[in-house]
């Protein structure tokens, strides 16, 4: 039998789990973007990731630099190859051997891989210009199906391109981002992020573990954006 106490101690519990409830709704990273059960901000990495396609890496078999063009090839039609370029975009105090074009000497000033800042002469480097997205993870994810022009503009895009010191790059070789993350733990959203925007640009796939690799680093800056 219910009696008048019963009622105000049912009227009590249930006051007491809507409160719950309530502060549940109300707390800290409730409601932040890119957390489990709500949709990325449009616009950011983190919502671009599951624009990519998702399937197995294919065989390297057939995979030839030579498959990408020339080296280092003018496509925007300056009169300089883009290696340099990129040298005279991202290095300070530039020198030349011809004036204008072929980088002598520079310096990259906080290097995205490692945080430190490192010195360029021309034939003697410590700066390499790295495929963000290696050529060799492109051909076994869609670039081995692509025509002879498209595999030579996605060598050569300067968004797929930074100058970082050598040693480091060489460790990455052709990783993805399964398999290596730059040291710098500072430049890690902006180097998924950029890798995201080059994939998504060129229609190259990520495996299963890219794509949760990716997930994971922009988990920690779910509102960086796309270069």
């Amino acid at each position: 039998m219910f009696t008048q106490r019963t009622y105000r101690k049912a009227g009590a519990a249930s006051a007491l789990a809507v409160a719950a409830l309530l502060v549940a709704a109300c707390s800290p990273g409730a409601d932040a973007p890119g957390t489990d059960g709500e949709s990325p901000a449009p616009g950011t990495a983190l919502a671009a990731v599951d624009t990519l396609t998702v399937k197995g890496r294919a065989p390297k078999t057939g995979y030839e630099r030579e498959k990408f063009g020339r080296a280092w090839a003018d496509v925007d039609g300056n009169g300089c190859g883009t290696r340099d370029d990129v040298l005279k975009r991202d290095l300070t105090g530039v020198r030349f051997t011809d004036g204008h074009c072929k980088v002598a000497s520079g310096t990259l000033t906080d290097d995205p891989y490692t945080g430190t800042t490192v010195r360029y002469v021309r034939g003697r480097s410590k700066v390499d210009v790295d495929h963000v997205v290696a050529l060799s993870d492109a051909w076994q994810k869609g670039a081995q199906n692509w025509d002879g022009e498209t595999r030579r503009r996605f060598a050569n895009d300067p968004l797929n391109l930074l100058a970082v010191d050598s040693a480091t790059n060489r460790r990455k070789s052709d990783g993805d981002a399964a398999t290596w993350l730059p040291p710098n733990r500072a430049f890690r959203c902006t180097y998924v992020a950029r890798q995201i925007a080059v994939k998504k640009k060129y229609g190259v796939w990520v495996t299963a573990g890219e794509r949760d690799a990716m997930k994971r680093v922009l988990a920690t800056c779910p509102q960086q954006r796309l270069p």
